[in-house]
């Protein structure tokens, strides 16, 4: 498993009975993890404090109960980088910390292509609030960052403004990812990197029902033709449980081996768990690289 362990803002506290507890710049948050199936005792009294708890309903969905007043939105920092966090009404709170692991991944890449003297265009699909995008662009590449969700859209730029980034050559684009790439196809554009998260479940905009394990096949094969003529990296990114990291791997040796060559890996990437001293599994991540 690949660890994020560079965190200072962010710590997973403690978990257990498909809980954990998080402190996220200081405010603790508790919530809801499918992979918690262990019953284990909880370590600290924190889970009876916590500032915020998020409650599962029986009928789908949940709702926070707040403990504590504190700020609608705050800022927390991964190295250069600063983030938002605003707990929204699906558990979430506009970031996944255990990306930092790719976001390290991908910004030692980007330097050291730059320092042969070469010049980076990034693709970042389904980039949500803009880790990747932040991250790629702090190491100097140009990126596109395209997602379906306006409002996803505005807060990565947000956050690329709290980071000082604002300046940087990204393009900020509101669109259907599969859409985006076919018209990429036509004008002939090209990217060095692929960074793909698609989300596990989605609807099209005629209401059909996209499952990513139906799909992913597909939709890499197409990405790949915006891939430059010599591409550094492909990752792509699941949090589908059906969906494990050797199946990522073979789809992208099958699509990028035959014409790029390079190589792939492939792993569960986690977080450390401050109190059992072990990592939460988060999600799985295969990279094709040259």
């Amino acid at each position: 498993m690949r660890v994020a362990k560079n965190w200072k803002d962010y710590k997973i506290i403690d978990t257990s009975c498909g809980e954990k507890i998080e402190s996220w710049g200081g405010v603790t948050l508790v919530r809801p993890d499918p992979q918690v199936i262990w019953k284990s005792e909880h370590k600290t009294s924190l889970w009876k404090k916590a500032d915020g708890v998020y409650h599962r309903s029986n009928k789908g969905g949940g709702e926070w109960e707040f403990r504590k007043k504190f700020p609608e939105s705050w800022k927390i920092s991964y190295g250069d980088l600063r983030f938002i966090i605003r707990p929204t009404g699906f558990k979430h709170t506009g970031l996944f910390p255990e990306q930092a692991v790719n976001w390290d991944f991908a910004a030692e890449k980007i330097k050291a292509a730059k320092a042969s003297g070469r010049e980076v265009k990034v693709l970042n699909l389904f980039a949500y609030t803009g880790g990747a995008t932040l991250a790629c662009a702090n190491a100097g590449a140009s990126v596109t960052h395209v997602d379906a969700s306006k409002g996803m859209v505005q807060w990565a730029r947000d956050n690329a403004a709290a980071s000082g980034l604002a300046d940087k050559p990204v393009r900020w684009l509101v669109d259907d990812c599969e859409k985006f790439v076919s018209r990429e196809i036509r004008r002939n554009n090209k990217y060095d990197i692929i960074i793909m998260d698609p989300p596990s479940y989605g609807r099209g905009p005629g209401g059909e029902v996209w499952k990513l394990e139906d799909c992913v096949y597909d939709l890499v094969k197409l990405c790949s033709n915006v891939l430059s003529e010599a591409p550094i990296f492909f990752l792509l990114n699941s949090y589908t449980t059906g969906l494990s990291p050797s199946v990522m791997a073979y789809i992208l040796s099958d699509l990028l081996a035959p014409k790029f060559g390079g190589n792939v890996t492939a792993d569960e990437i986690g977080l450390p768990v401050e109190l059992s001293k072990a990592a939460l599994p988060c999600g799985s991540t295969a990279i094709w690289t040259k």
